[in-house]
């Protein structure tokens, strides 16, 4: 279990193809959602030669990148992957940022997506966020799920990328925590400040 003033630093530590999932208690998720943002893309994201690319399907990108500008988020570091605006009839005005998706179901694409921004923003410290494991559960079979993780995270691991993902732990079932298992190298739980 981590403070939230301890995320950044054990991110930090973490060496460049590690896969991290941090966990979000359901009851503070605002806060500790923000938290995260605070140590993955200003603690982390602002290391020298750092490029975040930040794959949202919980929360659209211009929500993640308002919430960015306010941590003072340098936005030549951060990209967008934006698997949910199109579906919650929020893509009025696209990020220059950003990439979009139709849907968290193209999994495909977020995967052709995410490899485009590595090589448009290439740097030593890459750095994925995905938001959340949770909500790609709920649009895509496990099976299919399974799959993506595997393919997306050895290859990001390959590329000594920093892989960080989002998920809410009470809403995580068995067969997503076991996914989980042969993903991650460390799980963090988020601990603000309670006892």
């Amino acid at each position: 279990m981590a403070p939230d003033d301890e995320i950044g630093e054990r991110l930090r530590q973490l060496a460049g193809g590690s896969a991290v999932a941090i966990r979000l208690n359901p009851r503070e998720y605002a806060d500790d959602y923000f938290a995260v943002l605070n140590a993955t893309l200003r603690d982390v994201g602002s290391e020298t030669n750092a490029h975040t690319i930040y794959v949202s399907v919980t929360n659209p990108a211009s929500l993640v990148w308002s919430l960015a500008q306010a941590l003072d988020v340098d936005p030549t570091r951060l990209s967008f992957v934006d698997a949910i605006s199109h579906i919650m009839m929020n893509y009025r005005d696209p990020l220059p940022n950003a990439t979009y998706v139709e849907s968290p179901r193209m999994l495909e694409d977020i995967m052709l997506r995410i490899e485009y921004l590595l090589r448009k923003h290439p740097s030593p410290r890459q750095i994925l966020v995905i938001d959340s494991v949770n909500s790609l559960a709920i649009h895509n079979p496990q099976d299919l799920l399974s799959e993506f993780f595997h393919i997306l995270v050895n290859n990001l691991k390959s590329r000594q990328v920093l892989t960080v993902l989002l998920v809410v732990s009470e809403d995580t079932g068995s067969e997503l925590n076991q996914m989980l298992g042969l993903v991650v190298d460390e799980s963090i739980e988020v601990v603000r400040g309670r006892q």
